[in-house]
């Protein structure tokens, strides 16, 4: 089964079995909902031996996620998963709009240019602040290029064939 990340399991908070939660969902709301089944795992690269969880309470703050789990209520039924990344099956995705995707599906992807030009290969998506920035491997030792995520630079994503076409805007590549 796979599982995507939604969140890292940082610290305990208080004696009543709370964590701290850095989110890294765009829908925190849904996945740390009363109710809703979490994996835990304790290595981010781990697809097996996870433990399942269910969110008890949910609360969010500054930022980060404080959520307790059924049935763990006291700082030492917790504290041996700080550190662990919390997960979520396959299943549990949402349908996204269009022009929209999960960075699971982009990384991995051969970038080409408008010109047909093999460009390199997404090794990750970063997220400074307006837009995400895509940044290419490229071959033979060349330095990564970084695509901003922007209609002018992005012009295609072709998930079936894996395939994403760029624009290159002067001062994007040497």
């Amino acid at each position: 089964m796979d599982y995507y990340r939604v969140g890292t399991l940082v610290n305990t908070h208080g004696i009543r079995g709370e964590v701290k939660v850095v989110v890294v969902t765009d829908f925190p709301e849904e996945r740390f909902k009363v109710g809703h089944q979490l994996v835990l795992f304790k290595s981010p690269d781990a697809t097996a031996g996870g433990i399942t969880v269910t969110v008890a309470k949910a609360r969010e703050q500054k930022g980060l996620y404080f959520l307790t789990f059924e049935g763990l209520d006291n700082i030492n039924d917790v504290e041996g998963y700080k550190g662990w990344t919390i997960k979520v099956p396959a299943e549990a995705l949402h349908q996204l709009p269009a022009g929209e995707y999960y960075y699971h599906q982009i990384v991995g992807l051969d970038v080409v240019t408008t010109d047909d030009e093999p460009l390199g290969t997404i090794k990750e998506i970063l997220s400074p602040g307006a837009n995400d920035v895509w940044v290419v491997k490229r071959a033979h030792g060349q330095a990564d290029v970084l695509l901003p995520k922007i209609p002018q630079v992005i012009k295609k994503v072709d998930l079936d064939a894996g395939v994403v076409t760029v624009e290159l805007m002067e001062g994007l590549i040497d």
